[in-house]
């Protein structure tokens, strides 16, 4: 008996990405987007952008692109946004972590600059050694998961995604 194949529908619209912290890893995600959208580099390293998928038997050579294959969002609908327990914007926070190229990240410093982290979700007693000024103040777990929900309603609202 054949199997199905279910269909993929096309990606529409905006697609939003929310990092928790906008330290190291998420400048250079986002930093890293915005470079190959720009031109500036080339998306080395991302699956979704040059990797690649094998149809049918080996023999029949057919490995298109996956972003070719599967309907994926398109890296100019991504938007982004996220938490820090600082208040840095991610181009401040980009060029502290010196993660970036210097020449490369002023060429996007002012999309870098546009994402301001929202308020982080912190409880002091886990974490001895930081002095956040960027914290949600709560008076249960659920009022900082109520804000946390909020946010996110605020950011789809906001980016249209």
């Amino acid at each position: 008996m054949a199997k199905k194949s279910l269909p993929i529908a096309a990606a529409k619209g905006k697609l939003g990405i929310l990092t928790v912290g906008m330290g190291a890893v998420a400048t250079t995600m986002i930093g890293g987007v915005e470079a190959v959208r720009k031109g500036l580099a080339l998306p080395v390293g991302s699956l979704t952008q040059m990797g690649t998928i094998r149809l049918g038997k080996r023999t029949e050579k057919r490995i298109p692109k996956i972003k070719d294959f599967v309907p994926l969002a398109k890296l100019n609908d991504l938007v982004f946004g996220g938490w820090d327990l600082f208040k840095d914007n991610a181009y401040v926070a980009a060029k502290k972590a010196g993660v970036i190229d210097k020449a490369q990240i002023e060429k996007m410093k002012g999309f870098l600059q546009s994402i301001v982290p929202m308020t982080a979700a912190f409880e002091q007693k886990w974490v001895k050694n930081l002095t956040p000024n960027n914290a949600k103040t709560s008076k249960s777990k659920m009022d900082l998961a109520e804000q946390v929900m909020a946010d996110i309603a605020r950011f789809r609202a906001l980016k249209k995604a």
